[in-house]
């Protein structure tokens, strides 16, 4: 048996140590066997050995596929162990940069917390600002409500001051416009003298004997109302002037001069209409000069001609 041949077979999957001491002891047995055994048993035994020597090399072929499979598990392990030191590694510095988010949020917490507590302080400063807002609030109410009842008793005393001042301006009117009225009458060649000759007052009831048969009894009572009714020469015309005497002359003082110069004509007496005044707004003037009325404005006479 060629020993040195089993041993070179062996060596390289088994190792030399391995495959020494199979190369001996199958030597060792095949020598046994040489000197005990016959030829036929020895043939037998012969196939029996090769059987289990192809039995073996078959389970070494096994074997060394295994290890190669092995080899291959272990290398794609030594990779997976690298990829998995890679990825230790990525996780501890994800672990880090979240330590430091961590600490960043620790502190982002903290910095909340202070403003969280500034916050409810001014919170506080808010309700006690706001409670003594109502308060003023409730104190000016009471202060409006108090000047509105004294606005209103203001007012109503001012109403009242409003019409006696009112009726006082009437009163005071009516004396002045009396007045003027008796002062106009009194001076009436005064102040007519020159537009007017020979100018005198006409009484009443012979000026009454004059109208009645001409015109109605609403018509005489209106002539007879006139302020002054006068006679006289106007530029060597024997004629009658109607006068209505108003402190300020308005549009009714022309009218009425005016309607009643005309019921005096009416009832066959030559008349001028002629308002005598203080004072008299240009409108009124203009209206005047329409309506062909004389105004006598404080000591001068204006206005339109006479009729």
């Amino acid at each position: 048996m060629d020993t040195y041949r089993i041993y070179e077979q062996f060596k390289e999957p088994f190792g030399e140590p391995a495959a020494r001491a199979l190369a001996e002891t199958l030597g060792s047995m095949f020598e046994e066997l040489h000197n005990t055994v016959t030829k036929e048993d020895f043939r037998i035994l012969r196939d029996s050995i090769d059987a289990d020597v192809s039995r073996l090399e078959s389970a070494l072929s096994g074997l060394a596929e295994a290890q190669a499979r092995t080899e291959a598990n272990v290398a794609q392990l030594n990779t997976t162990v690298a990829d998995l030191v890679i990825g230790q590694k990525q996780l501890f510095e994800a672990q880090a940069r979240t330590e430091v988010t961590v600490a960043d949020l620790v502190i982002g917490q903290k910095q909340l917390f202070e403003a969280q507590a500034r916050t409810e302080a001014t919170v506080a400063d808010l309700v006690i600002g706001q409670k003594q807002l109502f308060e003023a609030q409730a104190r000016t109410e009471a202060s409006i409500a108090h000047l509105d009842a004294t606005v209103a008793k203001l007012t109503e005393a001012q109403t009242s001051m409003a019409t006696a001042l009112q009726r006082l301006t009437i009163r005071v009117d009516d004396v002045v416009g009396r007045t003027f009225e008796l002062q106009f009458r009194d001076r009436l060649t005064a102040y007519l003298g020159r537009f007017l000759r020979r100018g005198k007052l006409v009484p009443n009831d012979r000026l009454l004997d004059q109208i009645e048969p001409h015109l109605s009894d609403r018509e005489v009572d209106d002539v007879l109302r006139a302020d002054v009714i006068a006679s006289g020469l106007v530029e060597g015309e024997q004629t009658h002037l109607v006068v209505e005497v108003s402190w300020t002359g308005d549009i009714d003082d022309i009218v009425r001069a005016d309607e009643r110069a005309k019921l005096l004509r009416r009832a066959g007496l030559p008349a001028i209409p002629l308002v005598a005044c203080n004072a008299i707004s240009p409108e009124s003037t203009a209206f005047a000069k329409l309506r062909e009325v004389r105004i006598w404005l404080d000591g001068s006479l204006v206005g339109a001609s006479a009729n």
